[in-house]
């Protein structure tokens, strides 16, 4: 007879700090299944009480925060802080923050000819992979990446962002 894992509990904080977002208990939903995914995904080990919490700015907060973290004067559409493993070296159990700009991400669906909750979504579960520690910083580093990024978000209804039109 075999144990069934038990189900991944990540507890979700979100805040709509500005611009128009969808309502914060359907960002909360989206953000928690994809961490779900994300997580069965790469089967990393999480610390118990594991969380995550992702900020719905805009332009202007987020180019703050690229400009005092990154070095990098202008807005972006997502930056990832991850938090500290656990002395076990899992993830956790504060896994990190999210924060996402709507006018960048808003930008950048239109030029791709792609739906804002698409890209809302891709750029999620990209975020929360950083916080798992994946990165793409190089070519085979993306490649792993994009590859996760578009599985999570097949498994969870989204189109793959990689895919040729």
């Amino acid at each position: 007879m075999s144990r069934k894992r038990p189900a991944l509990q990540i507890t979700v904080d979100v805040l709509v700090e500005a611009g128009a977002w969808a309502p914060p208990a359907s960002l909360k939903i989206l953000v928690g299944r994809a961490a779900a995914a994300a997580v069965a995904a790469t089967n990393v080990a999480l610390a118990a009480e594991a969380e995550v919490s992702a900020v719905f700015t805009d332009d202007a907060h987020i180019r703050l925060l690229n400009r005092e973290f990154r070095r990098r004067d202008g807005a972006t559409n997502v930056l990832s802080f991850p938090g500290p493993k656990d002395p076990s070296g899992a993830f956790g159990p504060l896994l990190g923050d999210i924060v996402l700009a709507r006018e960048t991400i808003e930008k950048e669906a239109e030029i791709e000819g792609i739906a804002v909750s698409d890209h809302v979504a891709h750029l999620i579960v990209h975020g929360f992979l950083h916080l798992l520690g994946y990165d793409h910083a190089d070519e085979a580093e993306a490649a792993i990446m994009e590859r996760l990024e578009s599985a999570i978000l097949a498994d969870l209804g989204f189109p793959d962002p990689y895919a040729d039109d």
